[in-house]
């Protein structure tokens, strides 16, 4: 028996449903690494793809899964490496998440999560049935102690596998990005290996999957809690680490790959949400409306970033209201990343709106012209969509969805917003930062991408002469405060004008942000950053009156 074990982690991006799609990318691991490694270790629920969600509930689809994993043991032999794979699994009528173990054309074990996540974007428990603990798998006189995601997140697993003698712990996961979360899975991670003693080997998917982005990152911890190795994040990845079974020390491993950190770590899981949505879902590319604005210009870039430039239409749709300089900025930004621009104008639709509410003797003034104008650019959009298979993206910033400074039907039409959990302060700062950097992996060009007059000049819907978006809202900088503590803290009037607000400024904001929950309702998905995203991770009541924080 080798005095050696050698464990491959595969970070791997699959796709929900596509389940002989995975089991080719498992395969085509294997076939690369099998007779390298005694184990290679998959991420969370890699044969169905994470989160599943209600496809779990399907019978049928659970027949599928089961039947693509055991045609996959017939092929994995029992001389090259094992397969611990994550899939749904069913068994007495009750489905797990579970992971197996593949060698010698077989399962040869099984093991099920034990802790189920019922918070924020996940309800597991709703799906799955919770797992005993579990105790460690057995293969070549190595104890291997295997829990799943969540299980990591508390002692009692990690006591379990270490009492029943376990030697090293792996960790499948798939743990969707938030900011700053890279150092907390780390820490909760450190803090099961001075628990137990055991080295611990975490291995987390990446890519997009509709409103979550998985941004990898997975590590190997040794005995004390070191870092050995940090795989590379918003990318597949494959690594090998080699194993001395007498005292289980790392003989062998990469070099650590840093982690994004700030602006750069918001924008590659923006990119790559937006390729995967866009991928995933088999559209040709995207169109938008360049307005000449910070947001249409961030989002392009983006697009751009992710798709390459030939996959992105974009459409300035001036009214009389539109100004000479958001049209000359709109064209320069195109330019310089290299898109496609059109021009049409909007003015024959607004005429035509006009003849039509006379007919009908209503005026066609104030709020009612404005939004005439966004839903006149949100058809011309959808209509060129219709034409061309393009998906229409929106652009619309998280300060602005939060207090409902949107249309419906306008400037909210699309299949995918990239910068929906996105502050308007942010969107100045990653604008600033894309300007001085070229990310890494991305389609996009180098050096200045939007022009300076797009992040100087103040922001403006221009739907009425002069307009500016401080004429309806709190200055942006102030409005994210507020919002932030309302919606990430769920604080109260008194602590958030502890932190310098004024009382009325609040109350206003905090009505703005309830009376918008309808049209949140019928907005299009888009890429999660914060751990409080609006859609699975904020279920607000439509219809409620606790909407005065003075008053309750």
């Amino acid at each position: 028996m080798s005095q050696h074990f050698t464990i491959t982690l595969a970070q791997l991006n699959p796709t929900v449903g596509d389940i002989a799609g995975n089991i080719e990318k498992i395969k085509d691991i294997y076939a690369k690494h099998k007779n390298q490694a005694d184990l290679i270790a998959y991420t969370e629920m890699i044969v169905a793809g994470y989160p599943t969600d209600d496809l779990v509930l399907k019978p049928f689809f659970i027949d599928r899964v089961m039947k693509g994993i055991e045609q996959l043991a017939q092929e994995i032999d029992g001389v090259g490496a094992a397969l611990l794979i994550s899939a749904p699994w069913r068994e007495k009528n009750k489905v797990y998440n579970a992971a197996l173990l593949l060698h010698d054309k077989k399962i040869v074990a099984k093991r099920f999560k034990h802790h189920l996540p019922n918070y924020g974007v996940f309800d597991e428990v709703r799906v799955f049935t919770p797992g005993d603990l579990p105790i460690p798998i057995e293969f070549k006189d190595a104890r291997l102690g295997v829990m799943t995601c969540e299980d990591m997140w508390f002692p009692d697993v990690t006591a379990h596998l270490k009492k029943h003698g376990a030697n090293i712990l792996i960790v499948p996961n798939g743990s969707p990005y938030e900011l700053d979360k890279t150092h907390v899975r780390l820490q909760n991670a450190q803090t099961r290996v001075k628990e137990s003693n055991l080295p611990l080997l975490y291995t987390n998917q990446i890519g997009g999957q509709d409103e979550l982005v998985f941004d990898g990152a997975s590590f190997v911890l040794d005995h004390k809690g070191k870092v050995l190795t940090h795989l590379p994040s918003h990318e597949e990845y494959v690594t090998t680490t080699i194993w001395d079974k007498s005292n289980w020390v790392c003989k062998s491993c990469e070099t650590s790959h840093a982690p994004y950190v700030g602006s750069e770590s918001i924008y590659q899981t923006l990119v790559l949400g937006l390729r995967d949505y866009v991928r995933k879902n088999g559209f040709p590319g995207v169109l938008f409306g360049m307005s000449g604005g910070i947001d249409s210009a961030l989002s392009a870039a983006i697009a751009v970033d992710a798709l390459g430039a030939d996959h992105v239409r974009c459409f300035m749709m001036p009214s009389p209201y539109t100004s000479k300089e958001s049209i000359d900025d709109a064209k320069e930004c195109s330019s310089l990343l290299g898109i496609r621009h059109g021009s049409v104008s909007i003015k024959p639709a607004m005429d035509a709106f006009d003849t039509m509410l006379k007919e009908a003797a209503n005026q066609n003034i104030g709020i009612t012209a404005e939004n005439i104008q966004a839903r006149s650019r949100g058809m011309l959009l959808m209509a060129m969509s219709n034409s061309t298979g393009y998906m229409v993206l929106s652009t619309g910033n998280k300060s602005e969805m939060s207090v409902g400074y949107a249309t419906l039907y306008g400037d909210m039409c699309g299949g995918y917003n990239v910068l929906k959990d996105v502050y308007k302060m942010t969107v100045f700062e990653l604008c600033k930062w894309r300007n001085q950097s070229h990310p890494h992996g991305t389609k996009g060009p180098a050096g200045r991408v939007i022009p300076e007059r797009i992040i100087t000049k103040p922001p403006s819907a221009e739907l009425r002469p002069g307009q500016k978006d401080e004429d309806s809202l709190p200055p942006y900088h102030v409005l994210d405060d507020i919002l932030y503590c309302l919606i990430e803290k769920e604080m109260d009037l008194e602590e958030i004008t502890s932190r310098g607000h004024a009382a009325e400024t609040v109350n206003r904001v905090w009505k703005m942000l309830d009376r918008a929950e309808y049209k949140r309702r019928q907005a299009c998905p888009g890429v999660k950053i914060s751990g409080k995203a609006f859609g699975r991770d904020r279920r607000y009541p439509i219809t409620n009156k606790f909407t005065d924080l003075v008053t309750g």
